[in-house]
Order: C-alpha cells, then sequence, then structure tokens
C-alpha cells in the first residue's frame, strides 16, 4: 500500500512544477517533423537578424504546467560555425545549455548541442525565442567565445531554483545569469545576486506546499531549501518581462510549428 501511495505522490507532483532539464529524452513528435520546426526555428532567427538569442522549448505537456509557465527548459543559441559529423563546415546555431546530469538529477552539466537536439525530447512544436538588442547580443557571444560563461555555472541543480541566491540553479536561472553577466559586464556573482535582487522579478510556482513538500522529500532534483516565503523561480516568461521592462529585447515571440508566430 505505501508503494502505491509513493507512486501516486511523485506523480501529482512530476505534473505539477516545471520539467527538468535533460539532454537525452524520447522524441514523441515524428523526427521529421522536428527537424524542419528546428530548421524553421533557425531560419526565422536569421531573418531577424539574430546573433544570439534566448530560446525556449516545451519539455512537458503544458496542461501540466504549474499557471502561467509556458516552457520547461531555457539556453542561449549562438550564431556559429558548426563541423558536421562527415567533416564539412557550414553555419547555424550552437544551443549553450544547462542540463542536468543523467543518473544524478540534483547535479547539472554543460553541453552544447543543435537546435535539433535541443527540440528532440519537446511535447509540442512550440518554441520561445527572444532576441536581446545589439549590444547584450555582442556581449553574450562574447562571453561564451571566452568560456566566462562556465564561471557562472553552480552544479547544484533545483528544478525551482531560487534566482536571488546562489544555492541551486536550473537552466533558467543560468540563462539569466549570462544575460545579467552581458548586461553589468561582470562575472562576479555576489554583485550579480544583488543586481538580480533589485531588478529581477521571479515567477511565482503556483502549486500548494503539500505537493512541495513530498517533491523535496522524494526526489532529489526539488528542493525548496534556498527560497523563503512564496516560492518563485526564474522562467521564459519572466525573462521576457525582465528585458522588456528595460528596453533590452528587440523582438519576443511564441513560434508554432508551419511558421506560426505570436508576438509577446
Amino acid at each position: 500500500m505505501k508503494k502505491y501511495i509513493l507512486i501516486a505522490l511523485i506523480s501529482i507532483f512530476s505534473v505539477t512544477v516545471n520539467a527538468g532539464s535533460q539532454a537525452t529524452q524520447p522524441a514523441t513528435i515524428a523526427p521529421e517533423q522536428i527537424v524542419k520546426f528546428a530548421k524553421d526555428v533557425e531560419k526565422y532567427a536569421a531573418q531577424q537578424g539574430a546573433r544570439a538569442f534566448i530560446i525556449a522549448r516545451v519539455g512537458r505537456a503544458e496542461k501540466d504546467l504549474p499557471k502561467g509557465i509556458h516552457y520547461t527548459h531555457t539556453a542561449i543559441a549562438v550564431y556559429s560555425t558548426i563541423q558536421l559529423d562527415n567533416g564539412e563546415i557550414a553555419k547555424g546555431y550552437a544551443i549553450h545549455n544547462l542540463y542536468q546530469v543523467e543518473g544524478h538529477p540534483n547535479k547539472s552539466q554543460l553541453i552544447q548541442d543543435y537546435p535539433v537536439d535541443f527540440f528532440w525530447g519537446a511535447q509540442q512544436l512550440k518554441a520561445g525565442i527572444i532576441i536581446p538588442s545589439d549590444e547584450i547580443q555582442t556581449r553574450l557571444i562574447n562571453l561564451i567565445a571566452t568560456g566566462k560563461n562556465t564561471q557562472l555555472h553552480n552544479p547544484k541543480y533545483s528544478v525551482i531554483a531560487n534566482p536571488m541566491n546562489s544555492q541551486k540553479q536550473n537552466c533558467t536561472e543560468y540563462t539569466l545569469d549570462l544575460i545579467n553577466a552581458a548586461i553589468y559586464e561582470t562575472t562576479n556573482i555576489p554583485q550579480l545576486k544583488a543586481n538580480t535582487q533589485a531588478h529581477f522579478t521571479p515567477q511565482r510556482v503556483k502549486t500548494s506546499r503539500f505537493k512541495l513538500m513530498f517533491g523535496s522529500m522524494l526526489m532529489e532534483d526539488v528542493t525548496t531549501k534556498d527560497h523563503s516565503g512564496d516560492i518563485a523561480t526564474a522562467t521564459f516568461g519572466a525573462i521576457n518581462n525582465y528585458l522588456q521592462q528595460y528596453d533590452l529585447a528587440k523582438h519576443s515571440v511564441n513560434f508554432f510549428g508551419e511558421g506560426n508566430v505570436i508576438i509577446l
């Protein structure tokens, strides 16, 4: 009986909070559709003149996400020179991710992949795209090219990491830290967190404390120890609001299969 209660609680919690960031997930959409969608996203970003942009995917059915949260994984895409498997050189977007370590969900690592990889485990053909100002794009590119982005990585992972401190980190907080490092031109983490507290508004995770309590007991990648008061985390939407507020976003959209676009 206890076993079934445990399974039920995990099931309840797993559809309530933001899904984790995993590099290897099985495809739930036809591979040819994923490939086409990934290419369409690249083409759209290139048409907008994006050299670096924020990209997000839906890794869980949207109906299962907390109210107001629409994406489960966020990263930075940079227009790059890419060596293909056959040795040929091509131009395209390389995506710089923070992913959970397989088998160790409470740990993370930095991995570079490409749009098809990024969308392989997506639950729907939908992408979040934020193209920052030209200056922020240049600074993001330089940050990654010099390897300074690695200085902002905290391998202690939590799905609902509190972006206001550096105790834990998830993919979207890491993306926010990169953005702030570009804005303030520093990788000093205490300074970045002070600026985050002063200017960024995280998104409230609207779920019951009962579910959060049992989630933290049963799942390694869920903890509320880095929070006090309401549980709030960095999300794609919160990052868009932040950049829009300070006139640092040139273009923000939800991009759907078949090229349908909703301006944010």
